[in-house]
């Protein structure tokens, strides 16, 4: 099943590079959300739970973490 976002609703990614826990090159972690700190929010909670992480590795790899407004790239109409 795919999630359409509405043209009204704010869609956010946040990327994490986890290659240095996994070990695979170029390896991310996506998480999205409503707002920029909500996909924070979400990728902290993938961070820690998938991943174990601590708090201080999770602040580590969320300084290297881009936030991006997705809803304008993948609205079906244009805007």
């Amino acid at each position: 099943m795919v999630q359409q976002p509405r043209r009204e609703d704010p869609l956010y990614s946040c990327i994490v590079p986890i290659d240095s826990i996994t070990g695979n090159a170029d390896e991310e972690l996506t998480a999205f959300g409503i707002s920029s700190e909500a996909a924070a929010n979400q990728a902290r909670q993938l961070l820690a739970q998938n991943y174990k992480c601590d708090r201080d590795r999770i602040e580590q790899l969320m300084q290297q973490a881009t936030i991006n407004n997705l809803a304008p790239w993948c609205a079906s109409d244009p805007i």
